[in-house]
């Protein structure tokens, strides 16, 4: 197993390959929401960063940022804008004055529907930023399989090396575990060499243990990465569900030695909560998945903030936001 995930941290990005389906290993899923809280809780109070250390953590927040945009009214000159962002997320004075100007800070990746996939491709050309490319139907995920798998190849076509997908929620509220299986299992195999991140929608699927047993279920099937939210449902990513969805990650792992990525999305909108992320990522999983490879933030004005931050920690004075736009 170590052997394994020395070789997969070697390359330029985490492949899964997934498994054959278990029912087993789902159905001796249980979870203690209780602990999962006690949990959380404790997680604040044990853990905090100050001065140059918080810095740091929020340096490596901003390369583990998917920068998004799913706006009805998106243009071609926003997303420029936004990939502009993605390329020098933070201001060139903040990254001197913190002695990090000679790295070339970025974001994970830029997030966009795939009408503006294209037109991101174009933007990041040469940065090495990938496009990721929201698919299957999002938000909903109710197209027919047919134009969901179109989606995704078109997507891959236009140049989006990385997919976010949405799961059908009527499996697993059904606990119809198999059809969850061969769907994503779908997905992947017309994803082809692109990187496929798959949503549950964590905030529609009933229960913390589901939440559970349709990260597994993913993971079998060869998701990537598994993510909490479209970011538009009425709850999104959380710190319980997080933990839960981790130690999933954990319990694959021990289970195959593939190393599978964690995105939280939604509602992550603040410096402070995106470290408590972090801190969890390290505690539940170790330095080797904090990292962009394993770990990405879907975020749209969590950049702001950290921006902010940081200009703070220089100067000694919180500046308006208009001070660090998207673009």
């Amino acid at each position: 197993m170590a052997e394994q995930k020395q070789q997969i941290l070697t390359n330029s990005f985490p492949r899964v390959t997934g498994c054959d389906f278990h029912p087993d290993w789902v159905d001796e899923i249980k979870i203690n929401k209780s602990a999962v809280d006690r949990r959380i809780s404790s997680l604040g109070g044990r853990r905090t960063v100050k001065k140059q250390w918080q810095a740091a953590w929020l340096l490596k927040a901003v390369s583990c940022i998917d920068l998004t945009t799913l706006s009805g009214d998106d243009t071609p000159g926003r997303v420029r804008r936004l990939c502009a962002k993605a390329r020098n997320p933070v201001r060139p004075d903040i990254l001197e004055a913190l002695g990090f100007s000679h790295h070339n800070l970025t974001t994970g990746a830029v997030c966009v529907y795939h009408e503006m996939v294209e037109t991101a491709v174009d933007a990041l050309r040469g940065s090495g930023i990938p496009v990721a490319a929201v698919s299957t139907g999002f938000p909903a995920g109710l197209a027919p399989l047919e134009t969901r798998l179109a989606e995704i190849k078109a997507s891959v076509t236009a140049g989006a090396e990385e997919i976010d997908i949405v799961i059908s929620r009527r499996y697993v509220l059904t606990g119809d575990w198999k059809a969850l299986y061969d769907e994503v299992k779908a997905y992947r195999e017309a994803c082809g060499e692109a990187h496929m991140k798959t949503i549950l929608a964590t905030g529609q699927l009933g229960s913390i243990t589901k939440v559970a047993k349709a990260s597994m279920v993913c993971m079998m099937a060869g998701a990537d990465f598994i993510k909490t939210s479209t970011g538009m449902e009425s709850v999104n990513a959380t710190l319980p569900v997080s933990l839960v969805m981790i130690r999933m990650i954990r319990e694959f792992y021990h289970k195959t030695g593939q190393m599978v990525g964690y995105k939280p999305a939604g509602g992550i909108g603040t410096a402070k909560l995106a470290l408590s992320y972090l801190f969890l990522i390290k505690e539940e999983l170790g330095d080797d998945w904090l990292d962009p490879h394993l770990f990405r933030f879907g975020a749209s004005s969590l950049l702001g903030d950290i921006e902010r931050q940081l200009e703070h920690f220089v100067t000694g004075r919180y500046s308006a936001a208009n001070r660090h736009p998207m673009g």
